[in-house]
């Protein structure tokens, strides 16, 4: 099952702005023909991942989960899956 805060942090949205406006200067500069700027745009794509991954190193990203969550995570699928079976059979 997935995170419920994929992609709610500061981190995936920075990324994600920067990743948009690299974007969109791109498809300006292609329309202009104008390589320079399309580079330009490309670049910022490049740089977007790297600002994305470096703020989730800094903990700015979705935190991993203690050892405490991941065995409460564990135990409510077991009951969840024990539930189902009973029901099915």
């Amino acid at each position: 099952m997935a995170k419920s805060g994929h992609g709610h942090t500061p981190a995936a949205w920075t990324g994600v702005i920067i990743a948009f406006i690299g974007f969109c200067v791109t498809c300006v500069f292609i329309v202009a023909a104008n390589p320079v700027g399309f580079w330009a745009g490309i670049a910022l794509l490049g740089i977007s991942a790297v600002v994305g991954g470096v703020m989730k190193m800094a903990g700015l990203g979705t935190p991993k989960d203690t050892p405490e969550i991941q065995r409460m995570r564990e135990d409510a699928a077991a009951k969840v899956r024990a539930r189902l079976e009973a029901q099915a059979g």
